[in-house]
C-alpha cells in the first residue's frame, strides 16, 4: 500500500515554463556573438508551458564591468509557434551578457479569461473574487505607494460586486489596474535559460575599415635611398584622400642578415638588398626593435599621431617567426624545431624555401 506521508511526496520541478531555441548564439553559446557599439541586440526564443496559462518573459543583460542584470520585456511574436522576441542596446565596447527568464503570469491568465467569460455573459461573480485575491497577492510584492491604491481598488471592487456587478466588472478590467498589477509579477517559480550568453562589442571600425598596405623603406622618391616614417608621413594625405581608413605596414623590426634572400626569393642577394621584412631580428634587436633605417620609437608615434589627425589608424603586421639572427634563437632555443642533424627547420611552402625564417 503507498503511503502518502510529506517526506515521500514526489518532488515537482519548480517551473513548468521551457525556454530554448534561443538566438543569437555561436555553436551552442561555446563562441560569443559579435556586435557593434550603438547596435542593438535582438533576442528571439520558443517559450511555452503546458496548458493555456498565460506566460511573461523578460531579456536580462549586462556588460562584464556590471554585476546587476538589467531587464527588458519580450513580446510573444508568432502565439503558433511560441516565438518571444526582444532586444536591448550595447553601448559600451567589451564584453557583454544576456539571458532569460520566464514564468506563468497567473493574473494575465485570469484577465484573459474573465474578460472572455463577460463577453460571453457568463456568471462571474465568483471570478471576481478570485482577481480580487489575485490583485491583493500583487499589493503585498508592491511599494507602499502602489501597494495602497491596490488595496483601494480590491475593496472598492468586493464593495461594487453586492450592488453593481456590471460596476465591479469595469472595475476589475481596469488598464490602468491591469498595468499596476502587472508591475508587480509572482516570479517565484520562473525559469531561467541555462546559459549566460556572451557578445563581445568593438567599435565600428572593427566591424568594416578600408585598409591600404604600404612598405614603409619603399615609400622614397630615391631609389638608393631607404624610404622613413617620415617619408610616409609625407604620404598620409595622398591615402587620406582615396578614403582609406587604416594604414596597414609589414613588420617594421630589424631584418636578418643570415641567408637573406635577394629580389623575387633569390637565394643570391647584393649588398644592396634589404631582405623581407618577415625575416625579424638581427644585432639591432628583434620584436621590440625598430629597423635603424626606418628611424626611431619617436619618428613611428609621430607617424601614428600624424595619421590619427587625418581619420586614420595604423596597423602592423604581428609575425612570429624569426631570423637566423634574432637573440630569441639563441636566449630560448627551446621556441623552435631542431632537425636531426642540429640546424634549426625553417619555414617551407615546398618547393619553396624560406632559409631566412625560423618558425616559432
Amino acid at each position: 500500500m503507498e503511503n502518502n506521508f510529506p517526506g515521500n511526496a514526489p518532488t515537482l520541478p519548480s517551473s513548468r515554463v521551457v525556454i530554448d531555441h534561443v538566438e543569437p548564439q555561436i555553436d551552442g553559446g561555446r563562441f560569443p556573438v559579435k556586435r557593434t557599439v550603438g547596435e542593438g541586440v535582438v533576442v528571439r526564443a520558443n517559450i511555452y508551458v503546458d496548458g493555456h496559462d498565460a506566460l511573461c518573459a523578460v531579456l536580462r543583460h549586462r556588460s562584464a564591468r556590471d554585476e546587476a542584470w538589467r531587464e527588458a520585456p519580450m513580446e510573444l511574436l508568432e502565439p503558433g509557434l511560441d516565438l518571444w522576441r526582444g532586444a536591448f542596446p550595447v553601448e559600451t565596447i567589451g564584453s557583454h551578457y544576456y539571458t532569460l527568464q520566464a514564468w506563468i503570469d497567473r493574473f494575465r491568465s485570469w484577465r484573459r479569461d474573465f474578460q472572455k467569460k463577460v463577453e460571453a455573459k457568463q456568471d462571474v461573480s465568483v471570478d471576481l473574487l478570485v482577481g480580487v485575491k489575485l490583485i491583493e497577492q500583487a499589493a503585498q510584492r508592491a511599494p507602499d505607494a502602489d501597494r495602497k491604491k491596490l488595496l483601494e481598488w480590491t475593496t472598492a471592487v468586493r464593495t461594487l460586486r453586492e450592488r453593481n456587478l456590471a460596476g465591479a466588472v469595469r472595475l476589475a478590467l481596469d488598464e490602468t489596474l491591469a498595468a499596476t498589477v502587472n508591475k508587480y509579477p509572482d516570479r517565484r517559480f520562473q525559469a531561467s535559460y541555462e546559459k549566460e550568453l556572451e557578445i563581445v562589442v568593438e567599435r565600428e571600425r572593427a566591424r568594416f575599415g578600408s585598409w591600404y598596405e604600404m612598405f614603409p623603406r619603399s615609400c622614397t622618391t630615391n631609389r638608393a635611398r631607404h624610404g622613413t616614417f617620415e617619408d610616409c608621413i609625407g604620404r598620409l594625405p595622398y591615402i587620406a584622400g582615396m578614403g582609406f581608413d587604416v594604414l596597414y605596414l609589414p613588420p617594421i623590426h630589424p631584418i636578418g642578415h643570415t641567408h637573406r634572400k635577394g629580389k623575387n626569393n633569390s637565394p643570391v642577394c647584393t649588398p644592396e638588398d634589404v631582405g623581407s621584412p618577415w625575416a625579424i631580428g638581427s644585432e639591432a634587436g628583434g620584436h621590440k626593435a625598430i629597423h635603424p633605417e626606418l628611424g626611431t620609437l619617436q619618428d613611428f608615434q609621430r607617424l601614428v599621431s600624424s595619421a590619427q589627425r587625418m581619420g586614420m589608424e595604423i596597423a602592423l603586421d604581428i609575425a612570429f617567426h624569426c631570423a637566423p639572427d634574432h637573440p630569441w634563437v639563441k636566449e630560448h632555443p627551446e621556441w623552435f624545431q631542431w632537425r636531426p642533424d642540429g640546424t634549426v627547420q625553417y619555414a617551407e611552402n615546398p618547393p619553396k624555401k624560406y632559409e631566412d625564417i625560423y618558425p616559432i
